[in-house]
């Protein structure tokens, strides 16, 4: 028997979004609701199966977890790459690796991201729950017509929220560490430097790629720049913004608020300081978490399986 593991599969979703059964009888799945964060206990849990599925970078892989899983021969995970799965250790380990396609995640996480900027500027968790409580306009909202919105990153992702932007009657610049004018220009965006962009944006969203280079770029000196009624906005990864630091000027009410669908840790722990708060929105990483995405993910998953266990794996990862 083929003992196959689906991880972090929070919405009990993962055996209706593929035809898990072309895998054959000889091949039994099961799938995990509850995030396994302790290596202990993910060394315990998941010692016994052959093929470990991981959904995006939920769960993370290190050389010291996988050494301690001997029966394991394929880690197929979700999305073109992993940041926190060393590739490395695992086929040093003997096992294969493979990816599946992007899925949606481009046009998702668009629309995740001004569905967290519209509601952090109209405060709608706040009035929802207001009016659940029986009162009535309790806050005044922001008009993005006429205002400034700064993008961190004006790649794929960045470019299509400029330009939604522009239809919502913004002016939109952009800094990214390569951003040129000529290509700032093609979004019809203007390239400011860094400290500019914190200094004259009403609404700041983050579009970058995480790297040891843009690990806490947004710091507590730049978020002391952001103007004040500003918001910040995050769909990328929650270790670009220093958490610690958003929080000390959300506390202090020094910005407008903020809009996160990331975090430094994942799933958030239940003592956080953010929740706490009333000037912040927050999401739990729904930014590719649609429908469609997942039927591509996991059909590219179930195929990843059916391929290796016939011995041709496809769309296999190498350490780079």
């Amino acid at each position: 028997m083929i003992r196959v593991a689906v991880l972090d599969d929070y919405q009990g979703v993962a055996s209706k979004m593929a035809d898990w059964s072309v895998l054959g009888d000889h091949v039994q799945v099961s799938s995990f609701a509850q995030h396994l964060g302790d290596e202990d206990q993910a060394v315990e849990r998941l010692a016994g199966f052959d093929v470990i599925c991981l959904m995006r970078e939920r769960m993370r892989f290190p050389r010291s977890l996988i050494v301690r899983l001997p029966r394991l021969r394929l880690l197929a995970f979700t999305g073109l790459r992993h940041n926190t799965l060393d590739v490395a250790a695992a086929v040093a380990q003997g096992i294969t690796v493979c990816s599946t396609r992007g899925g949606e995640t481009q046009h998702c996480t668009t629309e995740m991201t001004w569905a967290l900027i519209l509601a952090a500027a109209r405060h709608l968790p706040q009035e929802d729950r207001a009016i659940r409580a029986g009162r009535w306009q309790t806050t005044l909202g922001m008009t993005l017509q006429g205002r400034t919105l700064g993008i961190l990153g004006l790649g794929r992702l960045g470019s299509r929220v400029a330009r939604i932007g522009h239809a919502f009657g913004m002016q939109v610049q952009a800094w990214s560490p390569t951003l040129d004018d000529a290509r700032a220009a093609l979004s019809d965006a203007r390239r400011v430097e860094l400290d500019a962009l914190f200094e004259t944006s009403d609404v700041i969203s983050i579009h970058l790629a995480m790297t040891e280079q843009t690990r806490h770029l947004v710091n507590a000196q730049r978020i002391a720049r952001m103007r004040p009624g500003a918001i910040l906005v995050n769909t990328a990864r929650g270790e670009i913004v220093d958490e610690d630091a958003l929080v000390l000027a959300l506390q202090q009410k020094r910005l407008g608020g903020a809009a996160l669908d990331v975090f430094r840790q994942e799933p958030l722990p239940a003592s956080h300081p953010l929740l706490a708060l009333d000037n912040v929105v927050l999401s739990p990483h729904l930014g590719y978490v649609t429908e469609e995405t997942y039927r591509i993910f996991f059909h590219d998953t179930v195929e990843n399986i059916a391929c290796y266990l016939k011995g041709a794996p496809v769309r296999v990862v190498l350490p780079t």
